[in-house]
């Protein structure tokens, strides 16, 4: 017993590191009421509090950056390499504060945004202009998002996500992309696919392999993390669009996946579910329902 109760307090605190890891400045507070966008009984609250959502975070960036202007945009002006971590918890933050803070702290959120993105403009090497305000690539951007969170829900998420449900996440989230200026976004799954295939110019250039090889191969990832990590970003990998694949020279491996892979991430990602504590926003938004007695997810 006393040896099981060591290595369940080892387990937690490397539970609690990791979140430290993942969640940066706490932007909600814990008296705000439940005057919130999303609420417990919204997709957007149960998708988003699975760990499966770190598998949707890798394949997002990894996608994002086959639009030449966003990874022009990356290249100019982002610190990934630098401080890969603060920009990740920014970026958590950014999404925690839009799914469970109160309506006026998800204003902040976005204004928060919109103020960074005045300053991400340039040219890119095909002598377009690009700004990260712009509608379309918002829209881009976000259908990325939304669409990763949904693979990677339907392939490792806890159970399978009815129709539905789907079409109800789109849906929900579009007010994200709409907050940040962009109308130019579908409201249910099918449309949401077939918009993302008719982006045209995508493309693997210099800059996405440089990306895609420091986010796979040199991460700074703690040491108590790297074989999670190595498993959740060969599951990332393994939702990507084949012609992706083949051009980030990150083929398939017959039965590799789904008889190695796959398992193994469902059981790294059911131990993250376990020890990973709730977001900064998620927690400020459940003690505020449970003290005024509405229901959460937990």
């Amino acid at each position: 017993m006393q040896l099981l109760s060591a290595v369940r307090n080892g387990i937690d605190r490397i539970g609690a590191t990791a979140g430290r890891l993942l969640f940066g400045h706490d932007a909600c507070a814990p008296d705000t009421g439940t005057d919130r966008r999303f609420g417990p009984d919204s997709v957007v609250w149960r998708l988003h509090a699975d760990a499966s959502m770190l598998v949707a975070g890798l394949r997002t960036v990894l996608v994002q950056t086959l639009h030449p202007l966003v990874m022009a945009g990356v290249a100019d002006h982002s610190d990934f390499r630098r401080d890969p971590w603060g920009r990740l918890q920014r970026t958590i933050d950014f999404v925690d504060a839009v799914t469970y803070g109160s309506t006026a702290e998800s204003d902040a959120a976005f204004a928060r945004v919109r103020t960074v993105h005045r300053s991400i403009r340039g040219v890119a090497p095909d002598g377009r202009t690009y700004d990260a305000n712009d509608p379309q690539l918002v829209a881009w951007v976000h259908a990325v998002l939304v669409d990763s969170a949904l693979l990677a829900y339907e392939r490792f998420g806890p159970a399978r996500l009815a129709p539905t449900d789907a079409d109800r996440y789109v849906a929900e989230m579009a007010v994200v992309a709409e907050r940040l200026g962009s109308a130019y976004v579908p409201r249910d799954a099918r449309g949401l696919r077939a918009w993302i295939d008719g982006v045209e110019a995508l493309t693997v250039g210099p800059d996405t392999r440089a990306a895609a090889y420091y986010l796979l191969a040199r991460a700074p990832v703690p040491f108590y993390a790297r074989g999670a990590y190595m498993t959740l970003s060969a599951a990332a990998v393994s939702l990507l669009p084949g012609w992706v694949r083949w051009r980030l020279a990150l083929p398939a491996l017959p039965l590799a996946e789904p008889l190695i892979v796959w398992p193994a991430t469902r059981l790294t990602l059911a131990v993250g579910n376990r020890v990973l504590p709730p977001s900064p926003c998620r927690a400020a938004a459940e003690a505020n329902l449970a003290r005024d007695g509405a229901p959460t997810l937990r």
